[in-house]
This record gives structure tokens, sequence and C-alpha cells, in this order.
């Protein structure tokens, strides 16, 4: 039966709803909830394929690098439910994001579905009545090029990650992984941090005076530039190095207490020498791209760069902002008018420039088709109009949009600043002072929005509004007081998600929709570690971007990793076909050594060097299995001694261990083993030690007798003193008795009792009454908890596994699980999963908050609280979670087999087949 319907088919559920209120009835909005298939996993490939040049990468890189895909688990009921929809249907409309991603997955859905109606692509950068009603009549068909540059991006990202982190499983560690953004961003912080290690600190002085006309009480502020026509150094003056890089006076404490001192005098006159007034202009920032949004919402508000992408999808989704992944900075016509019309009606006619601003873009790719993020519509909603509809980080995030889009066609801030040069004379040394004042006489965009701005070294701050009094030249001044200053020059800032966004752009490295995943993977990855805003580099960061340095040289240059965005760019645009430079990068060609190549050509490495940092002649930083220590070598020792081995303390920054750091710990004093006392029930020495993992009790085994190292001679029945051999391996000697100090308790008055308590552990609490089953409290992993049987509960100090009894064990056991924590289990609930139908709850479990379905969970990310989760970002999380299928068991062995010789394979069935445009 011919369908009655269109099917509009967009990536997610909020989407969905927006969209089918602007359309009306004849159609039906179902959404995809991101992409339905992907590159299967080698291992999960048939059998057949698995030995010939697809089973490495899924990726038949002998047969022009075609992917094999498939379906995920997860989407199976998706696909259903969208073919089921597709059998109603008349037209197809395929309403995916308009970039490489969106249309991807609207090519990915064609393939899949394969229909047999008309077939439509509709795109929109804002959901708005209008703009939804102009997409649906002006549709077009799907872009082949774009398509190419996003599975030329998701192929090379294979070949990249499965070709290079199984070195990085060899020589430094399990688990890493290597990539052509992520790695490229770890070395930047990697590098920002050795900076940091070789920064050596200068200090200098300088003096600021307090100065006032003769006869006002109006003082102003004036600091030393010049000593007899030289100027005194100030902290940029000084190399990472701490020498002077220019010819200048660099004051030391002494100096500046006695320039203090002299000018202190009765007799010492503070003179106008000159005045200099100059005007002041300033002018609005650019409307945001994706970069700059991310980079001023970490600084504003606080947001990581994932934050700020999930809220700005959520606005984008539900109509209030247009497409937040763009290059450009570039307003429409009617957005210009839309701002130009509201800045002149909220702060006056005078603020809106005769002609409107326009912004342009460095980037040429694909995503300059978008207009900058805005507010949606063709006459803007104000914040304090959306007070009541937005909440919480929403609101905030579009307060900032807007401010900055209105701000962006107001008018200059404009006005003077003027700067007096005041001298002095001491003790025959001609002093020098400068004082600045600047007054804005013209607020302009300032009005609405001021840009906020980074931790930058050595960099004039904007300056401030403030004002000097009435001064002429020649002018005597009275001085109230003079005070010498000591500074020290700073070490380059560690990066924050904003600047390291800021510097990836600036560098060609990643494009708007991958700046949030780059960071996410290298916090994830275990590289990098957020302290506060800063991002701090793990010591394994090290060892794998000195391997990739070494042996992969050119693949972490950042000339060479922007040079692979220019190329996917001219892939988008159609300017470089997919295969040759896939063929190029892999196999090698005019602009690439091949990753092949590379791989083939690696030679021996060294893995105990690339893990290795030298501090000095006698240590050496060890980045282990089990995380860093410091390697000390006694050169008195004699050659067969081994090396003494000093943990490094949880917490300490890699550019905190300076090599006085490292003998501060070498030389601190070691804990030895303590005897506590004696076990009374079997004799057995009871010991505290400080381990690998912390502070310990253990019980040890009493030594054999001196006799009992002596053995008979079978052959001549002689008793000699030659020592038994080793004991198997397999031996069945009980091993001691340990058991973890508690965090209150203290290593080193720890007592017999308290350590023979802790040994005893687990403590048999009494006996259900219902049941019969023991109760025991003990001490875990996750802390302190409660068990009968296979049920659970958590305790709330450590102190309770001593203390709780029956009665109270009961009551626990009586609450809801986790309900000690909580009067709920759930601290937000929400309607049900489009893909479940089951209600979405907010948990708290052992390992933190998360979302869940009662099927999936999914763990909220870090840097999100439960206050930033709403609906649709819950169901996204449980999409992704869905999307990555269940947890990977460990492998049995680490042990890999040979390469497999590559052989043709036939293509099959489920690979890409070619799509016309």
């Amino acid at each position: 039966m011919p369908g009655t319907k269109k099917l509009v088919i967009v990536e997610s559920p909020a989407k969905a709803r927006t969209i089918a209120q602007y359309l009306g009835d004849g159609y039906e909005v179902q959404a995809s909830v991101g992409h339905i298939r992907d590159l299967i996993e080698p291992k999960n490939l048939p059998p057949e394929l698995k030995k010939g040049s697809l089973g490495k990468f899924s990726v038949d890189v002998e047969n022009d690098f075609e992917p094999y895909y498939v379906i995920s688990e997860q989407k199976r009921k998706t696909v259903a439910d969208l073919k089921r929809a597709l059998k109603d249907a008349d037209e197809l409309y395929l309403a995916t994001d308009e970039d490489r991603e969106g249309e991807a997955i609207a090519w990915h859905l064609l393939q899949v579905l394969n229909p047999k109606v008309p077939v439509k692509r509709m795109v929109f950068h804002e959901i708005t009545k209008d703009a939804i009603q102009f997409a649906r009549e002006n549709t077009r068909d799907i872009d082949t090029d774009l398509v190419d540059a996003q599975e030329t991006r998701r192929i090379l990202d294979r070949l990249y990650g499965y070709e290079v982190s199984p070195v990085l499983w060899r020589k430094v560690g399990p688990g890493l992984s290597a990539g052509r953004v992520q790695s490229a961003a770890t070395r930047l912080v990697v590098d920002r941090e050795r900076e940091r290690l070789a920064f050596v600190s200068a200090g200098y002085w300088d003096l600021l005076a307090e100065l006032s006309p003769q006869a006002s009480a109006e003082r102003f502020e004036a600091k030393l530039v010049r000593l007899d026509g030289t100027r005194i150094a100030t902290g940029r003056d000084f190399d990472d190095t701490g020498r002077l890089k220019a010819d200048v006076v660099a004051l030391d404490e002494k100096a500046a207490e006695a320039l203090a001192a002299a000018l202190r005098e009765d007799s010492t006159s503070f003179t106008v020498a000159s005045l200099e007034s100059k005007p002041y202009t300033r002018r609005p920032a650019a409307p945001f791209t994706t970069s700059t949004l991310q980079q001023e919402a970490a600084r504003k508000l606080r947001f990581s760069a994932r934050q700020t992408m999930s809220v700005a999808q959520g606005l984008y989704e539900n109509g209030f902002i247009t497409y937040m992944r763009t290059d450009s900075p570039a307003l429409s016509q009617q957005a210009v008018h839309a701002a130009r019309s509201q800045a002149a009606a909220l702060y006056g006619p005078e603020t809106v420039p005769d002609a409107p601003r326009v912004y342009t873009g460095r980037s040429k790719n694909a995503q300059e088709a978008h207009e900058a993020i805005r507010p949606s519509g063709d006459t803007f909603r104000t914040p304090t109009q959306l007070e009541g509809t937005l909440r919480g980080n929403d609101w905030k995030l579009y307060d900032l949009i807007w401010k900055r889009t209105v701000a962006s066609q107001m008018a200059d801030a404009r006005g003077s600043t003027a700067t007096a040069t005041i001298a002095a004379q001491a003790g025959g040394t001609l002093a020098e002072f400068s004082a600045s004042g600047t007054v804005i006489t013209f607020r302009g965009f300032l009005a609405a929005y001021e840009e906020g701005r980074d931790e930058e070294r050595n960099e004039s701050a904007e300056p401030t509004e403030a004002k000097l009094p009435q001064l002429a030249e020649g002018q005597t001044l009275d001085l109230s007081d003079v005070e010498a200053k000591g500074h020290e020059t700073s070490p380059p800032p560690r990066y924050t998600e904003a600047s390291l966004i800021k510097t990836l752009e600036e560098l060609g490295i990643g494009r708007p929709s991958t700046f949030t995943s780059i960071i996410s993977t290298i916090i994830d990855r275990g590289y990098v570690t957020p302290r506060g805003t800063a991002l701090v580099p793990n010591w394994i960061a090290f060892s794998v971007v000195r391997l990739l340095e070494d042996y992969f040289t050119e693949l972490v240059q950042y000339d060479f990793t922007a040079g692979m965005e220019n190329d996917l760019d001219r892939i988008a645009d159609g300017s470089e076909k997919r295969v040759d430079w896939l063929n190029s990068f892999y196999f090698g060609g005019a602009n690439y050594r091949g990753l092949r190549n590379v791989i083939d050509n690696l030679g021996e490495i060294d893995a105990k060097s690339i893990n290795s940092i030298r501090l000095d002649d006698t240590v050496t930083l060890r980045i282990g299995k089990y995380g860093p220590y410091l390697e000390v070598e006694n050169p008195d020792a004699g050659p067969d001694a081994k090396p003494r081995r000093v943990n490094i303390p949880d917490g300490l920054a890699p550019d905190e261990l300076t090599v006085e750091k490292a003998h501060e710990l070498i030389d601190a004093p070691v804990v030895e083993d303590r005897v506590i006392g004696v076990n009374p029930e079997n004799g057995k020495e009871i010991v505290a030690r400080n381990g690998r993992y912390g502070p310990y009790v253990t019980e040890l085994e009493p030594e054999p007798p001196a006799s009992a190292v002596e053995s008979v001679d079978t052959a001549t029945g002689e008793v000699t003193d030659k020592p038994r051999k080793k004991a198997s391996k397999k031996s069945t000697a009980p091993k001691p008795r340990t058991a973890s100090i508690f965090a209150t308790m203290d290593l080193a008055t720890i007592d017999l009792e308290t350590a023979l308590r802790l040994l005893n552990l687990p403590r048999v609490v009494g006996q259900d009454p219902e049941s019969g089953e023991d109760i025991t409290a003990q001490n875990g992993k996750f802390g302190p908890y409660l068990k009968k049987g296979a049920d659970s509960r958590s305790l709330t100090s450590e102190e309770q596994i001593f203390e709780i009894d029956l009665a109270g064990a009961l009551e626990v056991f009586a609450q809801p699980k986790y309900g000690a924590r909580r009067p709920s289990s759930a601290l937000k609930e929400f309607d049900a999963d489009p893909e479940s139908g089951k209600p979405v709850k907010v948990k708290d479990g052992r390992f933190g908050p998360y979302v869940t379905d009662g099927v999936t969970n999914a763990t909220i990310p870090r840097g999100e609280s439960v206050e930033d989760i709403d609906f649709e970002r819950a169901v996204q999380l449980l999409a992704d979670k869905r999307a990555k299928g269940p947890a990977k068991p460990k492998a049995k062995s680490t042990t890999r087999k040979p390469a497999a010789k590559k052989t043709a394979a036939k293509k099959p069935a489920a690979k890409k087949t070619a799509a016309k445009k």
C-alpha cells in the first residue's frame, strides 16, 4: 500500500521533538540517536576475512581502503524502528547536521535503509519555524565529498591507532593509545611542562611611589622605570634560564631599599618631567565560533569543553541558538539586523555604528558554511525573557552567547590614556617614575559585554579605567611613601582547556567538532590530570611523547598534523581523492613517508631508556608499571649492588620534581619495619611496614633454625652444611596475613591490640535472626562495609568496622541500598528513554553518579555535575554507552601473534558501496 506520510530522520530525540512541532501533520520525525553503524572490531570479523588484508584494521588496505561496517547491537532496534516507519512513507528526508559527521550519518542511513521512495537531504543551521520550512522546500542530494572526508578521517584514525598503539603497549605500558590529534595535544601539554621543569626563576626589585600634587589630597601611584636613563628590568627582560636578555638595570633588594631610603629624604623633590596623552580605542570581540565559545565558557562560567558543547547542543536542538559547530565568526544579514536593533533599543542608538560590522575567519573548510553561534531567529530573545524557560547552565550559556552577539555589532569603546613621567634626584642618581590613567569617555560595546582573558606571561594587561589628577609639566609633587617591592619571574603557565583549544586552533590541529573529544581523550587515557583549571601531564605522558618523538617524529610534528587536517578539507571540497590520499599516507607518496614504512623500519626500541629521565649523576626517574619512582645509584657500592628505589608521593606534579626535591625525598628518613609485638595465639611477630600501596601490618613466619639448613649426603651419610635447594615455586606454604591500616591511624604509633584487630578482619558482628547468615564488618577497595551473604551495605566510617553491633547492623540492612548516603536512591528522574522505553534516572553509585534506564548504566563524565544533567544529556549518555557495547573482557595473554601475510580478500557485502552525488 503506498505511503501516506513523509519520514524525517534526525540525530537526537530532542531535535526530533522540536522539529516535529514546525513540520506539522503528514510528517513523522524519528531519531537515529547518532551513528547507526561503524567499523567492526577486527576480532569480530567473520573467520574467513581475518586472514586477509582486511583482518588487521577491518579496512581492506589493499583494495582501495574499503571499510567493513556493521550495525551495532545497540542500534538494531533503532534501525528496525526506522525501517518500519519507512514502509508507510512516500518520501524520506535525511535531516542530520550539515557537517562531515552529519553527512556521514545521513549516508549510512541511506545505505542501511535502502529506501524505495524519493530521498531528500534537508539541512538547516537553526531550529526555528522559518528555518525548518525553508529547509523543507530547498533540499539537496547527499554530498559524497563530505562523506569521503569523514570516512577518510575515520579510516585514518583506525590505521594510526592500530599501528602505533601496540608499540606503546610493548615499550611503555598496556592500555595506552596513540592518535593523530590526541598525541599532538598530549605533546603540547608535555612540552609546556618541560619548559616549566627547565625554568630558572630570577628575582628583581622595583619601587612604587605614592604621590600627590602639592596642597592636594588626591594621591596616585607611580612606578620606577629608569635610573640615569637606563630602563629598570621587568619580568619580560629575563629568559627562562634566569638571565637578562636586554641592556637594563636589575635592582636587588639592597640597592632597591637604599634607593627608597634616599628618596624619602626631605631634600628630595618629585617633578613632572613630561605629559603625554593618547586616544584609547577598543573594538568588540567577534561573535562566537566553537573554539571561542569553549574558551570563554571556561574563563567565565568554569565549564569544561565537554560541558560547554553538551549545553550548547541542548540549546540548539531546542531552538534557542544556531548550530554550535562552526569555524566562522560571520553573521547573516538577518542576525546583523537583529543584533543592531536590539543594541539600539537596550543601550541607545548612539551605541550602534553607522555601518554593520563584518567578521571573517581564517578557516576555509566545510564548516565555514555555518554562520557564527548566535541566538536563533530574526528577533533575539533576551536572557531576561527566557528566565522562566531556561534554567541553570542553559541560561548562563545562552546569556553569554546573546551578550557576545549583540556586543559584536556595537560601537568601539573610546577614551584617552594619559602618561606622566616624574623625575627625582636621589644621591646624584636620576630616578624616573611613570604613572598612567585611562579614562573611557564612551563605553560603546562595554555596556553589553567584555571578553575574558587567559593567563599570559610578561604581557601588559588591558588598561583599566583609572584617572590621574590634573598635572602640568614642571609641577612639583609631594611624596607620601615609597616602597621597594621584590618580584620573581614566573614559568610559562600550564595549559587550561581554554588555552589548549586556542593553541590547537592556532596550529590548525583539529576542527570544531573534535576539540571536546581531544581533551576528553587525553584526560580519560590518563595522560593529563586537571588540577583546578590547569592541565597537568602525568609521567606516563612523558614516556609516550618521548617514544613518539624518537620513533614517529613526523607523526607528532604540529605542522604535519595540521597538514593532515588541510588534506581532509581538500577531500571535503572535492579537490583531493580519498583513496589516493590514503594510499599516500599509509604506503608512502609525494607528501608522506608512509605509516607502513615507518612501522616496518622502527628498529630496536630501548624501553628502559624511553621510560627514564636522568636528573643528575646518581638519580634517575623511572616510569614503571606501578608508577614513577627514583632510582638512586651508590658510587661507593660494588658493581653488582642494586640501586635504591624511592617512591614519589602521589600528587607531586612533574615540574615540582626538581633535583633538589629529588634529593629531599632520597634523604628523608626511611621508615624501617617496626616490630609491634608477638601474637599470643601463635607466637608470630607482628610488624608495621610502609609498602607500595601504603602502610600496613603483617604477621611474620618464624625463621627456620640454623640446623634446618644442614643436609645429609645420601652417598656418604655425612651431615653437611650445604644449603638445601630452594623451595618450589608451587610451595603450599601459607602467605603471611596482612592488613592495611585505617586512614585515621598512624603507622608509627599503632599498638599490638589494634594490629591484631586489623589482622583478624573481617569481624563477625552476629547472625541475622531471619536467615541465620553471618553479618561481617570489613574494609574493602571502596571503603568500609557490612556483608550478609550476597548482600552488602556501606558504613560511614572505618571505625564502625570495630564499633557496630548486631542491632546497628540490622538497622543498616533495613535501609534501601546506598540509603545511608542519600534519602532516595534516585537523584533525578526523567521521562522514558526513547530507545528502551524505560524511565531514566540519575543515581549515586560506588563509582560516583551515573545515568540509568534500568538496563544500561552510563557514568557521568568528569567535569559534569549531577546538576548539569538534563533529559537530553541523559539520553545521549545512554546512547553513547550502548554504542560502545559491553565492557571488553581482559585478555588472557598479552602475547601477540605475528601478522598474517596480506592476501586479497573478497569484498564483503557489508562494506561501503559507491554512492552517487
